[in-house]
Order: structure tokens, then C-alpha cells, then sequence
């Protein structure tokens, strides 16, 4: 049986400010109705694949948990305490499934959520191509057909052909210079050409493993990641949609990719194949891999996000990227740019300068400032909120609560509140009293006092919240009582 494990925690700032840590790309949607991680579900559809496993972290828990029940996917939801690379997260899948399935060899499709794969047909095809190989013990990979000379990924040195499709692994190369990367690919076009076989693929990241025979090549090469893992996983407990696991126990534990604790050293003993996968693969590593895989008009522009036509006027404009969802953009007279315009910030780059965007990220964390962290628009388990306006002693936040959702019970030591409902009914807890409020109705909340938000009803609750007081930062929440176990 093949149990996909899903790999969303990271963090990156790669498509800032687009992705932010707080909401990091897997959970975007760009140029599609559906976000990365919802795409990579769905591929799956048709796989005859058991139900998925979902990593991810303790600030991510409810976007995974809200993107899965919108798309009506059963998944396990794991959380890492703290995140530890990618070795120690699939050794967590492996010790659950094994627990879970402990008359079964599961086989682990370890995929990441951050990823785009246009053909799924084919992936499907690739994947059930390893399965064989996998189920009778090796370690299986996803191999690239690179399409230029990238510096960008990782490589794979394909060996022996074993059977049609699948060949030995000779090594795993790190991201190489430029020459080099030009001779891997000169030499991987002649082969292929010649032969209609693969000398060098690029490293996808993609594995198929089978469970118990991870962990046997994890004690041998790290015991130290498997002790780490095998402890944080007897203590296992169960939080709404959530395994929880022994948190101290898995803070010992060492940092490491997959590739630098198990597949490279195993690559030596020929323990490892790969396939090739030519399915529009992109890891969408930056703004200009994007606008590589995105529709383009006869000018080369790529427009993207939501009724983006209606937002851009472009006029003497060529091989640029545009990304716009609110205001109008306008150009006139560029080529060659990446233009990306959010609520609260907006990017202008040169498009073959935007792999640099980090650096952008790190001087906006040395000035103190919030736009690396969060959107002006922040997402919570019961709904979202909206940063309209702040300033000295005040702030306004477009506050929606979803149907039969509660906000904890809570009190603030430095702020009042003035909440005005705009559409809906809430069921406000103020102090001792409980009523209920309706659209073109208000309330007030007293600094020091517990309070309480719910939608009784069944339609989004949409309200205004006005915020006074000395300081009004998001760490003045007092919470007593959480139905989702922020307490």
C-alpha cells in the first residue's frame, strides 16, 4: 500500500511577499483555483493510495487542517514540535505508520507540498513504475529530465540501467557551478539522444520508501535520528484533527536532510533507483520559475491573480511578471521585470535578480518590521482577519468568523474593543452577559474584561473591530478558555 506523506512545514520567503513564514507558499494559490498544497492532494486522485500522512508545525496546523477539509481529504495530521529537516520528519511518518499498519511493509511516497507538476498522469505513471522495486526493499527517487543548466538543484548520477525505466543511482551531487552544471547537461543530452537512456536527472526530493526499511537504513547510518525519533513517538496523543508527539524528546534531535543521512551513503551499496518524471516539474523556487511555468501572452507577460486583468494595464511592456489581486497596476516601457503587489507590500525586481529576494527579507527582520512574518490578512481556526488601518493607540482589523466557530475566551490587559457587525449574528460574551448582535449593530468590550466571539448562524460573520489603548499587540491576548487548544 502506498501512503503519500506530505511534507508542509516550511517557512520560506522565496515568493515574498507573496509567501510569508506565517503563511509560507505551500498554502497560496497561484494561477490556480487551488493552493500548492491542495494541488498535491489532488494529484494523487486515482492512485489507489491509502489515506496521506501531512507534516507540518504548530503555526500551520489549522491552514493545513482548513485547506484539507475544503477539499474533503482525509488526512493524519503530524506535527514537529521544532523543525529538524526532512530525515527526522519522514522517520515520524515511518514510526506511525508502522504502529498504525503493523501487519503491512507500507510504502512512503515522500512528496513535498510546495511543488508543481502539470502532467499528474504521468506522475502516477512514474510512481507506479518504482513501486516494484520499492516493495521488494530499494530506495526509489523521482529524477527530473533537466531541461537546462541549473545551478539551482541538486543533481543525480544515473548508473546501470536495471530495468526498462528504472537505473541504479550512482550518486547524489550537490548544486554545482555553472560549467559544471553545462557539462551535466551536454552530457545528458548525448547519452539520451544516443541511447534513449539518462546519465545525470535532477534531485526532485521526491522518495518512495518502504517504512520499516527506512528506519532499518536510519539506525545504521544515524542512530542518533532514529533514537531521537523512536522516543518522540511513544508518547503520542491526539489533539482535534492532530498527532502530538513527545516534544522534548524530539528537540534532541539533530538536523538532517534524507539526502545527507540515508540516500547518499546508501547510494554506494546500490540499494538505490531512480525513474525519470517529465511532467512540467517546478519546485517554484522563485518569482522568475513561475513566470517560466505560467501562461504567457504574445508579449511574453505572465499575469497573475485574481481577475488580474482588471487590475493591470500594460502598455510598451515585455517579458515581465505581474502578480495583482487589488489595486491597479500600470506599466509602461519595461521589460524583464517581476512587479508584485500585496495589501501591505509590494516588489519591483529585475526578473534574472530575483533569486536575491532573501536578502530583501533579511533587512526587513534588521529594521524590526512585521512584512516578513505576516500578511496584513492572518488566518486563525475559527477564520481570518484584516489589518485595515492602524496607527498611534488605535487599530481596525475586517474580522470573519466562520459558521459555528468561537473565538477563545479571553481578556486584554491594554486595549478595549468596539466591534460593529456588518453581516451575520454574533453571540458575544461580554463579562457575564451573553447576547447577540446583528448586522448595523454594535458592542464594547472594557480593557480587562473576559470576553468571548461565536457564529451561532450559518453564514460567514463579518464585523468591524476597533481597537484603543496603550498597546495593541497581538501578544496582549489573555486566552482561558480555547476550543482549539490554544489555551
Amino acid at each position: 500500500m502506498i501512503i503519500p506523506v506530505i511534507m508542509a512545514g516550511g517557512s520560506g520567503t522565496r515568493l515574498w511577499p507573496m509567501s510569508r513564514t506565517a503563511f509560507p507558499k505551500q498554502f497560496l494559490s497561484l494561477g490556480n483555483n487551488l493552493t500548492m498544497l491542495q494541488q498535491t492532494a489532488a494529484r494523487l486522485e486515482g492512485l489507489n493510495a491509502g489515506q496521506p500522512i501531512v507534516i507540518t508545525n504548530e503555526e500551520h496546523r489549522f491552514l493545513v487542517a482548513e485547506q484539507m477539509r475544503q477539499q474533503e481529504a482525509d488526512v493524519d495530521i503530524l506535527l514537529e514540535p521544532v523543525g529538524r529537516n526532512t530525515a527526522p520528519a519522514i522517520a515520524l511518518a515511518a514510526f506511525q505508520l508502522l504502529k498504525a499498519r503493523p501487519e503491512e511493509a507500507p510504502v512512503m511516497l515522500v512528496l513535498a507540498s510546495d511543488h508543481v507538476i502539470q502532467d499528474s498522469d504521468a506522475f502516477q505513471e512514474s510512481v507506479l513504475r518504482l513501486l516494484p522495486e520499492v516493495e521488494a526493499g530499494k530506495f526509489g527517487t523521482l529524477g527530473i529530465l533537466p531541461t537546462e543548466a541549473a545551478t539551482g538543484y541538486g543533481y543525480i548520477q544515473v548508473g546501470e540501467q536495471l530495468t526498462p525505466g528504472i537505473a541504479a543511482v550512482n550518486a547524489f551531487v550537490e548544486k554545482p557551478d555553472q560549467a559544471t552544471a553545462q557539462r551535466y547537461l551536454d552530457e545528458e543530452t548525448a547519452l539520451n539522444a544516443e541511447q534513449g537512456s539518462h546519465k545525470w536527472l535532477w534531485n526532485s526530493g521526491m522518495f518512495m520508501i518502504r517504512a520499516d526499511r527506512y528506519l532499518e537504513e536510519l539506525k545504521e547510518y544515524r542512530p542518533d535520528i532514529y533514537r531521537s525519533c523512536e522516543q518522540a513517538m511513544t508518547e503520542t496523543t491526539q489533539d482535534l484533527d492532530f498527532i502530538r508527539i513527545n516534544s522534548k524528546a524530539f528537540a534532541s534531535c539533530p538536523e538532517e536532510s534524507i539526502d545527507y543521512a540515508v540516500m547518499e551513503p546508501l547510494s554506494a551499496s546500490g540499494h538505490v533507483v531512480v525513474t525519470s518524471l517529465d511532467a512540467g516539474w517546478s519546485d517554484v523556487g522563485s518569482w522568475s520559475a513561475l513566470w517560466d511555468i505560467a501562461h504567457k501572452c504574445h508579449d511574453g507577460n505572465a499575469l497573475l491573480g485574481k481577475d488580474v486583468h482588471r487590475h493591470s494595464i500594460l502598455k510598451d511592456t515585455t517579458n515581465s511578471f505581474i502578480f495583482s489581486e487589488n489595486r491597479l497596476v500600470t506599466t509602461l516601457g519595461i521589460d524583464n521585470l517581476v512587479i508584485v503587489d500585496t495589501p501591505d507590500a509590494v516588489l519591483i525586481a529585475d526578473k534574472d535578480k530575483v533569486q536575491n529576494v532573501k536578502e530583501i527579507v533579511a533587512e526587513i527582520k534588521q529594521q524590526d518590521r512585521d512584512e516578513h512574518h505576516n500578511h496584513r490578512e492572518a488566518y486563525r481556526p475559527w477564520g481570518k482577519y484584516d489589518s485595515i488601518a492602524s496607527g498611534k493607540r488605535y487599530q481596525v482589523k475586517r474580522i470573519t468568523v466562520k459558521p459555528g466557530a468561537k473565538l477563545s475566551v479571553q481578556m486584554h490587559h491594554h486595549r478595549a474593543e468596539h466591534w460593529i457587525v456588518v453581516s451575520g449574528t454574533a453571540s458575544v460574551t461580554n463579562g457575564e452577559e451573553t447576547y447577540l448582535v446583528s448586522e448595523n449593530e454594535s458592542t464594547y468590550i472594557p480593557i480587562g474584561q473576559l470576553h468571548a466571539l461565536e457564529n451561532p448562524g450559518v453564514i460567514p460573520l463579518e464585523m468591524i473591530e476597533v481597537q484603543s489603548g496603550a498597546y495593541l499587540g497581538e501578544d496582549d491576548i489573555v486566552r482561558l478558555k480555547d476550543k482549539y487548544g490554544r489555551v
